[in-house]
């Protein structure tokens, strides 16, 4: 699996496929694998004629391991993405993030935007501005001493999620510490990129997706019925929504 340096972080990626480049950004506690590459999204996207890449954030999968919050940071995280970028010589591409990937995403559409032909914003909701997701209940049971001393229902199903990806728990308990900083009603409402929002209508963690496309000019928004936060990455209708997304795009 090849990789890169963001200074003095690795960055583990895949890079496949040939035509308009597409980078995927995955959730918090996930990979490259379980979020893109076990979910078909990568062959998929690579037989509609893309260049797929996808990275493992720092802490996560195969990249770095940091255990200072700071270093977690989302801007600092979504540097990550221009870094390898850059490594690649692209100058410009779709980005589509998953949860934590799509907050880091936006950021990357409100600061970079010259960097983004288009940018899809899944399991993110009006969560991004106003909160909501994994918190200090979630950091504590990554750093219990087992499953079976988790308490919080939230934080046993990421817990149980971190110990079936055998995750970095330690690692991981510091993202989210890092990473907590949302974004602004005003930075989103700034972001002039085109944006599909992307949420399962069961999704208890992301927030309204109709509520952060009033806030984001010109957003569309996908529902896709029937799923949770888990169980709509790999779903046919996110996958065909996206499909006449990008089919869209100039």
């Amino acid at each position: 699996m090849p990789s890169f340096h963001n200074g003095a972080v690795e960055i583990a990626y895949l890079d496949e496929g040939e035509g308009d480049p597409i980078i995927l950004v995955h959730g918090f506690a996930s990979s490259k694998n379980v979020n893109w590459v076990y979910p078909t999204w990568v062959s998929e996207l690579k037989k509609a004629g893309r260049r797929v890449i996808a990275l493992d954030n720092r802490g996560h999968g195969d990249s770095g391991k940091l255990y200072d919050a700071a270093q977690y940071e989302i801007s600092v995280m979504a540097d990550d993405v221009i870094a390898l970028m850059d490594h690649l010589a692209i100058d410009r591409a779709d980005v589509m993030g998953y949860s934590l990937g799509s907050r880091m995403t936006a950021v990357l559409a409100r600061n970079a935007p010259q960097r983004l032909r288009s940018a899809i914003l899944g399991g993110i909701g009006i969560g991004l501005i106003e909160g909501g997701g994994p918190g200090e209940n979630v950091a504590e049971a990554l750093e219990a001493p087992s499953l079976e001393d988790v308490t919080d229902p939230v934080g046993r199903t990421f817990r149980a999620f971190a110990d079936q990806t055998r995750s970095d728990r330690r690692a991981l308990a510091a993202c989210l510490r890092g990473s907590r900083r949302l974004m602004m009603r005003e930075e989103a409402a700034g972001i002039a990129v085109p944006v599909l929002i992307a949420v399962g209508s069961n999704d208890e963690i992301a927030g309204s997706a109709a509520a952060l496309g009033e806030v984001i000019p010109g957003a569309q928004v996908l529902d896709i019925p029937n799923r949770d936060h888990m169980r709509a990455v790999g779903d046919k209708v996110y996958k065909v929504g996206v499909a006449d997304f990008l089919s869209r795009r100039q």
